[in-house]
């Protein structure tokens, strides 16, 4: 009972200066969203109460605490000894080394944003959408980019071995599977999701944010933990993006047939632009992930 009175001891203080740095660096994320973007982003969310930049600033953040998250887990894992409640050299460059990664994971989230919206959805200018149109689909759909290249990215920086350049290769394919499932996702939907989005549809914005969380799970299973090997990495991390492809695409037609068999969902989303049924495609298909992401 003493070791693990002892124990706890050590390890609160470690974790609250997790949790400090982690709040540093939320906000040096957000400064970094001020200095890249033309509009004033706090006045959008309280004067203008404009719905779609919320969104968008809440998937950015929510990226940047998965990102966080990926970093702190190898330091988490290896630990160290010592006295000192644990605060020792180690320690600190662990801490370094956490924030380092963090901050390169704001710059990649900063670069993707530009990068996916123009492959994406690139048949309109999402940022005029999102702040002048108020358009909330557009800005659900940013919420989903956010949050799966933050898992992306997170689980690349993940574990231990590969060094930087496993990171980035892994951290390359994963987004080119993002905007690949993006696309899939347009090529097997019977409407056009440019023209849906464009015309403020909420539902069919939200259903495609979610579908790319979902992927997003994917992918951070197919590149998350220890590196051991380039052969054994790309086998794993192909199986798990075959695997993730075909299963959000059945989830998708089994929600007719299981969950809502006297709804069509494509005509719910498009014609009715019905929230409701969004919101239980999303809740599917994400659950789903985190199922495959724990069982396998």
């Amino acid at each position: 009972m003493y070791d693990a009175f002892i124990d706890i001891l050590e390890t609160i203080p470690r974790g609250l200066v997790y949790v400090a740095l982690g709040l540093a660096i939320l906000t040096l994320a957000k400064l970094a969203r001020d200095v890249v973007t033309p509009y004033r982003i706090d006045e959008q969310v309280t004067k203008s109460r404009n719905l779609a930049v919320s969104l968008r600033l809440s998937g950015y953040l929510v990226g940047t605490v998965l990102v966080f998250l990926g970093a702190l887990y190898q330091p988490l894992l290896v630990g160290t000894d010592g006295g000192g409640l644990g605060f020792d050299r180690d320690f600190g460059k662990d801490v370094l080394e956490v924030f380092l990664y963090s901050l390169a994971g704001i710059v990649a989230l900063n670069i993707v944003r530009i990068v996916v919206n123009r492959l994406v959805l690139y048949k309109f200018d999402i940022e005029k959408q999102i702040v002048e149109g108020k358009n909330v689909g557009a800005g659900a759909v940013e919420f989903g980019t956010y949050v799966a290249t933050g898992l992306l990215i997170g689980g690349a920086a993940s574990g231990e071995g590969g060094g930087a350049d496993a990171a980035l290769a892994f951290f390359g394919l994963g987004l080119v599977v993002l905007i690949i499932y993006a696309l899939f996702y347009q090529f097997t939907t019977p409407f056009d999701i440019h023209r849906e989005i464009e015309g403020d549809n909420t539902a069919v914005g939200i259903a495609l944010g979610s579908n790319l969380v979902a992927m997003g799970l994917v992918t951070f299973k197919a590149v998350f933990g220890n590196f051991d090997g380039w052969n054994e990495a790309l086998a794993s991390f192909f199986v798990f993006v075959v695997i993730g492809f075909v299963l959000l695409f059945v989830l998708r037609l089994l929600i007719d047939v299981l969950l809502l068999p006297t709804a069509k969902i494509s005509n719910e989303l498009a014609a009715e632009r019905n929230v409701g049924v969004a919101f239980v495609e999303s809740s599917v298909v994400i659950s789903s992930a985190l199922i495959l992401f724990f069982a396998i």
